[in-house]
């Protein structure tokens, strides 16, 4: 996809924008200037002119693209319409744009192919800088992680499968791993993960990845692993039920920014949990009124056995606090309440701190990644009350995403600095370097803030 090379015969890609595109124009040749009317080519978001050299070749390319979408996407689908050869960008952009121009254009390479033939045939190649490139391939490779992830259908990723996963990036890393697995886990007291996943054949566990010099400040990242989600005794209708594969897409999160982290070598203390269990309906499957024990003490009425994730969660979260890392940030796939508010495209984030929720809104900026917070709205807890437990795991009919952070929020020390992302980690329509499927979300955002705050200490 890149190249350090920069041949004679490289051919210029010039990004445009309509307002940008006159200026461009009227610098052309005449011959090259009529051909691009002959097209009529106007730099609309999309547009692609292949200018020819009168030698049977390209002379330079001419792509439009939206300044809206920003420049990661600007080339990202030329991988897939350009012929084989060399190619290199002509822009007045700064470095980091650059940068983020050549993360999309390796991310429209990108197939999920594991189970048809590859295609093999030659691509186009991108020159960049030596220095930009590692870091260009380093986000490349850690959104393909997630998205492979999410795309493996259930029945090759249950959790020992998630569990081989995270160990082979452990040790690509040479980070520490270890689980817990089973009855096991009601031995070492994560009961509420247990439950969940007793009824299925592919046992729950407890996975812990371990990174980096424990004088660096600690950053810890919990993910959601449920690796398919029938909804359990309260079964889903088979039209919410087709993508439940993708319910293990916080796992997959928390792995593709874990090896971001270790391969940029950010200067901080990494411990990652993932509570992976399969969501089963079975003679032991969990029901709707039971009263589930936790690993923090709090014991939470079923309401719902579709509202799962939470209660894996709430193990893996309380785990992570007894660390008191300096933050501590989830991910996952956890309510259609944000996709309602939000759509699936933008990731929605509860945090409660509001330095850490103004330096995600910031990053959001910097990266040119939507990310948006909701408010954690103590009000609406009264929704979870129960009369015979602390709480349930769900309730009432308004404010879904906001009522399921709120039961997060209880397994969290105010005193922990701790933000909750609520992702759809799916794409529903094909865009550049955006296929249909698996999808990273927020991972751009979240990476520029920890870069920004640990980098420099």
């Amino acid at each position: 996809m890149f190249t350090q090379e920069k041949p004679e015969n490289s051919v210029g890609i010039y990004p445009l924008m309509p307002q940008t595109w006159e200026a461009v124009r009227v610098s052309l040749p005449d011959a090259e200037r009529e051909w691009a009317k002959l097209h009529d080519f106007n730099a609309k978001a999309g547009q692609l002119c292949l200018l020819p050299n009168g030698q049977g070749g390209i002379s330079k390319v001419l792509a439009g693209y939206d300044a809206a979408e920003g420049v990661r996407w600007a080339v990202a689908a030329l991988p897939n319409k350009l012929p084989r050869g060399h190619y290199h960008l002509c822009s007045d952009w700064s470095d980091a744009e650059v940068l983020q121009a050549s993360i999309g254009w390796g991310l429209g390479y990108y197939r999920f192919e594991h189970y048809t033939k590859p295609d093999n045939k030659a691509r186009p190649v991108l020159y960049l800088a030596s220095a930009q490139q590692e870091r260009a391939k380093a986000f490349v490779q850690a959104v393909a992680l997630v998205r492979d992830l999410i795309n493996q259908p259930a029945n090759h990723m249950m959790p020992e499968q998630l569990s081989v996963a995270t160990a082979h990036l452990a040790r690509a890393f040479d980070a520490d791993f270890s689980e817990v697995v089973g009855d096991d886990l009601l031995a070492q007291n994560y009961p509420a993960i247990h439950a969940v996943g007793r009824a299925s054949a592919h046992v729950p566990r407890l996975l812990t990845l371990r990174w980096g010099n424990p004088d660096h400040p600690a950053v810890t990242l919990v993910g959601k692993g449920v690796c398919f989600d029938t909804g359990g005794l309260d079964i889903k209708p088979s039209q919410f039920m087709r993508l439940m594969k993708k319910d293990m897409g916080g796992a997959a999160h928390v792995l593709g920014l874990a090896q971001l982290i270790m391969q940029l070598q950010l200067p901080v203390q990494l411990r990652v949990l993932i509570a992976a269990v399969d969501n089963a309906i079975g003679g032991d499957a969990f029901r709707p009124g039971d009263i589930l024990a936790t690993r923090a003490g709090k014991s939470v009425e079923v309401d719902n056995t579709d509202a799962e994730g939470r209660l894996v969660l709430c193990d893996a979260l309380a785990e992570a606090a007894t660390h008191k890392p300096d933050v501590l940030m989830d991910f996952a796939t956890l309510t259609g309440a944000a996709r309602v508010a939000l759509g699936t495209e933008i990731p929605v984030f509860f945090s409660n701190n509001k330095a850490l929720t103004v330096k995600l809104q910031e990053a959001s900026a910097s990266s040119e990644e939507l990310i948006w917070n909701l408010p954690l709205h103590r009000a609406y807890f009264e929704q979870l009350n129960s009369r015979c437990a602390d709480f349930t795991n769900s309730g009432g009919s308004y404010g879904g995403a906001i009522t399921a952070a709120l039961f997060l929020n209880e397994f969290v020390p105010d005193t922990i600095p701790w933000v909750h992302f609520d992702v759809m980690a799916w794409n529903n329509r094909d865009r550049a370097g955006r296929p249909t499927g698996g999808e990273a979300m927020g991972l751009f955002a979240v990476y520029d803030y920890l870069d920004t705050v640990y980098r420099s200490k």
